[in-house]
């Protein structure tokens, strides 16, 4: 590994969290957005509100702090005003994101992979055990990762009792909006004829492991095949062939994610989980590109 080339894109990761652009252009920024605006004017403009959220999503920090945290760059920048933390609790969960604006730009075809993982809930008991009858509970992040860039292309936020086969047909539609698909890699969760006959509709092609007691004789023609090859050259062979090795890539993707921002999240709500997960997917994938 060369780990000079890695120490330079970690501190450039430090560079892109903390844009100076957003301290040069606060002013022009919050003209604009006041322009004609009814009611109270913006102090804060977009554009440091995502940089705030960053550094929130980074470091866990509670909104409180967050506070201190705006209140001390102040102090440093005068510019740049500071927040209250209920202001930037609302402007952080109300900021129009999109989790795929900087991903890399290609008409080629790509492979995407599918997988999904679970994330604690520590602070939103109330509705958990409202649905669920009990306190402790995760929910699921569901990604579809281009593997060459290991950039997610699309994303979905459940509760932890859907199936990801469920959660397909939109991760692999919000895919085709941002690249060109062609081929999906899946583990054995995704192992099932509707997975198949949903991707042959699109003009997809599908590498999904099967299960272990999968058989030749039942299924759509695709997974037969898949399974009778298993059969013929063993799963080392069948993956070659397939090249089902690069479905790691969406292993390697959920490894950084959580590294970056820790296993549980700090929303309240499911509304609120799954647009601080929107944010930290933009930032990950921000960083993915570098």
């Amino acid at each position: 590994m060369d780990w000079k080339t890695v120490d330079k894109r970690l501190i450039r990761r430090g560079e892109l969290i903390l844009d100076l652009q957003t301290i040069k252009n606060h002013r022009k920024e919050l003209q604009e957005m006041n322009e004609g605006r009814p009611g109270p004017r913006y102090t804060l403009a977009n554009s440091y509100i995502r940089l705030l959220a960053a550094v929130r999503y980074i470091y866990a920090m509670p909104y409180r702090q967050l506070e201190g945290y705006t209140k001390a760059i102040h102090r440093l920048v005068p510019e740049l005003p500071s927040g209250d933390y209920s202001g930037l609790r609302k402007r952080i969960l109300r900021l129009p994101v999109d989790p795929y604006n900087d991903l890399s730009q290609s008409s080629e075809p790509v492979t995407i992979a599918l997988d999904s993982t679970g994330l604690k809930v520590e602070k939103a008991g109330g509705w958990i055990e409202r649905k669920h009858g009990k306190k402790k509970h995760y929910v699921k992040l569901h990604f579809a990762v281009r593997v060459d860039t290991h950039e997610v292309v699309a994303m979905e936020v459940t509760t932890d009792d859907v199936h990801d086969v469920r959660a397909l047909p939109g991760l692999v539609e919000e895919s085709r909006r941002n690249v060109r698909v062609i081929r999906v890699l899946g583990d054995p969760a995704y192992d099932s004829s509707k997975v198949y006959e949903l991707l042959e509709g699109m003009g997809i092609e599908a590498v999904v492991k099967p299960k272990a007691n999968a058989r030749v004789d039942r299924g759509h023609s695709g997974r037969r095949w898949a399974v009778s090859v298993i059969k013929a050259l063993g799963y080392d062979g069948w993956a070659r062939v397939m090249g089902y090795g690069r479905r790691w890539a969406v292993e390697t993707a959920y490894s950084t994610f959580k590294r970056l921002f820790g296993e549980s999240v700090m929303g309240r709500s499911l509304g609120s989980i799954a647009a601080e997960l929107v944010g930290k997917v933009a930032v990950y994938n921000a960083l993915a590109r570098m």
